[in-house]
């Protein structure tokens, strides 16, 4: 006798889940960690500000970008939440009435901890290049690490940069600005 087939999650059990954890659905099977620790809170929400004033608000930048902090997003089967994401206005003119968003993000953020660092690595980052997000940022509050990716033709991700602790960060797509690294950490 076989063992029957493992279901497969839904977006019900998301649903289900108690409020202090995120849920995403990647490959079929449920994932969920804690909400964020303050170091890992930190650094999206220090991050957010540095990006969102110059190119979400238009504060001493270009502007042209919604940012948004842990955005639901739908990707086919698929229900991921960054930590950051950014779409381009001229994609995503306004946002959607949902409570989560279809279109793939233009840029994405994870900031890795213990409890995320393997599946933002070994599940997310695939996704996220099959669905053709162009630019990818991993930062790690415990190594003060920010890792710049940007996607390939070939749906494969290229290191553009390793920047560590107060390193200077002027990276894709967000290089109109430079802003010190270390205004991460906490």
């Amino acid at each position: 006798m076989t063992d029957p087939a493992p279901r497969q999650a839904t977006y019900e059990d998301i649903l289900a889940l108690p409020d202090h954890l995120v849920g995403e659905l990647l490959g079929g099977d449920l994932h969920t960690h804690p909400r964020p620790a303050p170091r890992h809170a930190r650094a999206y929400s220090a991050l957010g500000y540095r990006i969102g004033g110059p190119f979400d608000g238009g504060i001493d930048g270009p502007g042209g970008w919604w940012i948004l902090d842990e955005p639901e997003v739908h990707l086919g089967e698929d229900v991921l939440v960054p930590d950051l994401a950014g779409w381009r206005r001229e994609r995503m003119p306004s946002l959607p009435d949902t409570a989560w968003f279809e279109l793939a993000p233009d840029w994405v953020c994870e900031i890795l901890s213990p409890a995320t660092a393997r599946a933002d690595r070994a599940i997310k980052m695939p996704i996220y290049a099959r669905e053709g997000v162009h630019h990818l940022w991993l930062v790690d509050p415990d190594a003060r690490t920010l890792e710049v990716f940007a996607l390939q033709d070939e749906g494969r991700w290229l290191m553009l940069a390793a920047l560590k602790d107060d390193d200077p960060v002027c990276q894709p797509p967000f290089d109109a600005i430079t802003f010190g690294l270390e205004s991460l950490w906490a």
